[in-house]
């Protein structure tokens, strides 16, 4: 009997690349998670001049995420999800997918809804660790009870960073598209920018928090195909000018870019961004600690020093250098004690080599094992 085990990506650069993305934001994000509520004078005070610069306990342990890197998680196995089905049925709406995997993350906070009744499956509501509560954002979780099915779409005017801090693995799937059809590159970057704005409408619907989310996504898609972060902001800049209600979050953009060209890597210079709590601040914070430096470490503590949402600018800073320098660049005291790292992994690496699955229902059964894996229901 042979037993099959997931995939691995076409190479070990592509690997390194997209384990580096997600585990970035995942150490990010645990990073930030113990100083999120203090202002910047109390990190100071509690952990010194530098700053916090290792784990300290949080949720009782060391080293653990937050809802950030649960939901991540799970807008990855939409969009996987939506792939099989997608194959496997040739019928699919991709933000529906989403949403219904947001509902999966919903049930793993404790929280009843009707639409569990037909959605609770798939290979990530296998690891128990992810039934923890981790400081949810109020937001998403009134937007998800609120759902009436799986196309609803927010009715609120949040522009919270809960959608940008989520979407990455959308612009992962993109970058996995345009290695395979380079000649779609400008149709796959409107569709990557779409797509992320509309899972982010799934709680906050403001459309500041939806294209600061769809910026997000297209800047780690071109990010993963050796776009240097410079371009990748300008094309996202050109994207976001397309869209009514742009203004915020351009504005923001251009300014990080331009503190981060006359005052890198600075603390007090940093504030100026403001705290992170909503989309374009969260997204100005991550970008002006990666124009900042080319060093991990120092870019994402960078991110979350301040008084401010840490563990999402955190996590959002951690992707964008993850895809630009990898996961060898992530100090081994942030990666050896991550909760849930072999899972992270895992995940990125199906984001990185799902289009080479084979979903023709062969008898080599590798079809049942992702169809299990990633139900396309």
């Amino acid at each position: 009997m042979t037993i099959l085990l997931p995939r691995k990506p076409e190479s070990a650069a592509v690997q390194n690349l997209y384990r580096g993305c997600l585990l970035g934001g995942a150490v990010g994000d645990a990073l930030g998670a113990p100083v999120e509520f203090l202002s910047l004078a109390q990190i100071e005070q509690q952990f010194g001049p530098a700053g916090i610069q290792e784990y300290v306990p949080a949720f009782g342990k060391l080293g653990a995420i937050t809802d950030d890197t649960q939901m991540t998680l799970f807008t990855a196995e939409g969009a996987l999800r939506g792939w099989v089905r997608e194959v496997a049925r040739g019928l699919c709406h991709p933000p529906s997918i989403i949403a219904l995997a947001y509902q999966r993350w919903l049930h793993t906070q404790g929280t009843a809804h009707p639409l569990h009744s037909f959605c609770l499956d798939g290979w990530l509501l296998q690891h128990e660790d992810l039934f923890s509560r981790r400081a949810p954002g109020m937001t998403c979780l009134s937007g998800l009870q609120a759902m009436e099915d799986s196309s609803s779409r927010a009715r609120n005017d949040s522009k919270g960073c809960g959608g940008v801090m989520r979407v990455a693995p959308i612009g992962m799937v993109f970058a996995t598209l345009g290695r395979q059809a380079p000649h779609l590159h400008d149709i796959q970057l409107a569709e990557c920018f779409s797509l992320a704005s509309e899972a982010a409408s799934v709680t906050h619907g403001h459309p500041t928090g939806q294209l600061a989310s769809g910026a997000f996504a297209v800047i780690t898609m071109q990010l993963l195909l050796g776009a240097r972060l410079p371009h990748a902001l300008a094309t996202a800049q050109t994207l976001l000018a397309t869209h009514p209600g742009h203004e915020e979050t351009s504005a923001a953009l251009l300014y990080a870019e331009r503190l981060a060209a006359s005052t890198p890597g600075s603390a007090i210079a940093l504030q100026t961004l403001g705290g992170g709590w909503v989309a374009e601040e969260a997204l100005a914070i991550a970008v002006y600690s990666a124009l900042s430096t080319q060093d991990f470490r120092n870019g994402v503590a960078l991110a979350v020093n301040h008084g401010g949402d840490s563990d999402s600018t955190g996590s959002i800073a951690g992707q964008l250098l993850g895809a630009m320098l990898g996961a060898a660049a992530i100090p081994t005291s942030w990666l050896k004690p991550l909760e849930l790292q072999s899972v992270v992994e895992e995940v990125a690496d199906d984001l990185a080599c799902f289009n080479d699955w084979q979903l023709d229902g062969d008898d080599d059964g590798e079809f049942d094992f992702y169809f299990k894996r990633y139900p396309g229901c």
